[in-house]
């Protein structure tokens, strides 16, 4: 009967003890998706969201130094890949001080844009256009986090970007493309 009950004891506490164990597990994992510096689930979006947009624009920049007509077009996409993979480093470095891993692959949302853009038949239009609409959304979402974040690194990295996206912005707007009809 003694040994019984010491067998029930034993294996009450293993069972206890790997309850633990991953309940532990659990916490630390949302620990570290939550980031080290209590950052809020809406500055953790942002920093997902915004290092998915800079991949997709290093992808744009190179498409357009491959697949542009005009010297502008190439130049801002030199421009584009350069810019953005250094914010996009700076970003993950940020990110992984705060215990977040960020996306380090286009998602298809912004793959199948990018596949879009490779077959236009108009690259240079299509390039300006894609340009201009996604940096007046991105310039949109870094003026709105910049107002409500509270994590101050992340705060100084949105300040520090910012001005470089509205460069981005003026330039594409200012590409002397226009569509080419074909005949």
């Amino acid at each position: 009967m003694k040994f019984t009950r010491s067998l029930k004891l034993l294996i009450a506490l293993a069972v206890a003890s790997q309850l633990a164990g991953w309940t532990m597990a659990a916490e630390q994992k949302y620990s570290k998706s939550q980031g080290t510096s209590n950052l809020s689930k809406k500055e953790v979006n942002f920093i997902n969201d915004a290092a998915e947009g800079g991949l997709m624009e290093v992808r744009m920049g190179e498409l357009a130094q491959q697949k542009g007509q005009s010297a502008d077009v190439k130049s801002l996409g030199q421009r584009l890949v350069s810019d953005h993979q250094k914010a996009g480093d700076e970003l993950k470095q940020l990110a992984s001080n705060k215990g977040i891993t960020v996306p380090s692959q286009l998602p298809p949302k912004h793959q199948k844009m990018i596949d879009k853009l490779s077959s236009a038949s108009d690259f240079d239009k299509s390039f300006k256009d894609a340009a201009v609409k996604d940096h007046k959304k991105d310039i949109k979402e870094f003026e709105r986090l910049s107002k409500s974040a509270e994590d101050p690194d992340l705060k100084s990295w949105i300040t520090k970007t910012l001005p470089t996206l509205q460069e981005h912005l003026r330039m594409a707007e200012q590409l002397g493309v226009t569509r080419t009809t074909s005949r």
